[in-house]
């Protein structure tokens, strides 16, 4: 019985891309919206905590909105989260105390 040379032929160009190293690498997400405007609400409910705002969170698919939150207050200076640009894609660098 003949082979169909054509048939061998697509099979292996396939398995050549799977293997590539670009077809292993996750997705790179696009550029975020803009920011929602996310009013922070009144007083603290509690002692020692600061408002962080909301963000984008990349899914794997989309980018859904997280909301804002109180979070506790340590030594240093808050510094917000934030999407930059990096290798291509876009990258979250999440907010910390500096």
């Amino acid at each position: 019985m003949a082979r169909n040379p054509g048939r061998r032929g697509l099979l292996l160009a396939l398995l050549g891309v799977a293997a590539s190293p670009a077809a292993a690498q996750p997705r790179m997400p696009p550029p975020p919206p803009p920011l929602r405007l996310e009013p922070r609400p009144g007083r603290p409910p509690g002692p020692r905590l600061v408002w962080e705002p909301g963000h984008w969170h990349w899914n794997g698919r989309a980018y859904v909105w997280v909301a804002g939150r109180w979070v506790r207050q340590r030594r240093g200076r808050w510094e917000h989260g934030r999407w930059v640009p990096r290798r291509g894609g876009w990258v979250w660098v999440p907010g910390g105390w500096h």
